[in-house]
């Protein structure tokens, strides 16, 4: 996946005129936005083809799905029918339920990205301790694309080292949770960015500023 400038931007706004508003004032700068819940719940399923209609961009859905493998492949059907390009995954409910959502994938032609660790600080309470051993997982199982946190980078090189530098990663925390853009992308393919841009009085602004951060 060709991320635009390095930057994924992570869309959990709760309408969908504001979310418009938004892209529009970034597009030149970002092809690629993250929907999750609050869009989606808010504005349904169409929310995902009505950003990739209006703005030609790749939709990653943030659902981090978690469930029996059954579920987790009517989830990952229904999102990739709605036109999304991918979906990320949590890695904690084992082999059957991330496979379920691969072999949803490889039906529809579209991705997934296995969520290793998340960014905020409870995540080190349980999922910290079996990072590791999601992302070993995910390269046994041949997945390529995970998710890594930008907040604690000590934690994002060793999933780097497990999955390899022809895995892609993308890694959120930027900004808001205080993660450095430059120093996440040397460990990193892509930055999730949210809360920095979309809350922004000038989300254009915002975007380069994080450029010209990134290029300094």
């Amino acid at each position: 996946m060709e991320i635009k400038n390095n930057i994924i931007l992570a869309l959990d706004v709760l309408n969908m005129e504001e979310a418009l508003e938004i892209v529009e004032n970034v597009s030149d700068y970002i092809n690629t936005i993250k929907i999750g819940y609050p869009l989606v719940l808010s504005e349904g399923l169409k929310s995902i083809s009505k950003l990739e209609e209006n703005f030609n961009c790749k939709i990653i859905a943030d659902f981090k799905v978690a469930d029996i493998p059954e579920t987790n492949e009517k989830i990952a059907n229904l999102t990739f029918e709605a036109g999304a390009d991918a979906i990320i995954v949590h890695g904690f409910v084992g082999e059957d339920s991330v496979q379920a959502c691969m072999n949803s994938a490889e039906d529809y032609n579209r991705e997934i990205f296995l969520l290793t660790e998340m960014s905020h600080p409870g995540a080190s309470m349980f999922i910290q301790k079996d990072a590791e051993d999601i992302a070993e997982m995910g390269i046994r199982m041949g997945i390529t694309n995970y998710v890594g946190p930008s907040t604690k980078l000590d934690r994002l090189r060793k999933i780097r080292k497990i999955v390899g530098d022809d895995s892609f990663i993308i890694s959120p925390g930027v900004g808001a949770q205080g993660g450095d853009p430059k120093e996440t992308l040397n460990f990193a393919d892509a930055l999730i960015v949210g809360r920095s841009i979309y809350l922004s009085k000038d989300p254009e602004k915002a975007v380069k500023d994080i450029i010209e951060s990134i290029e300094s």
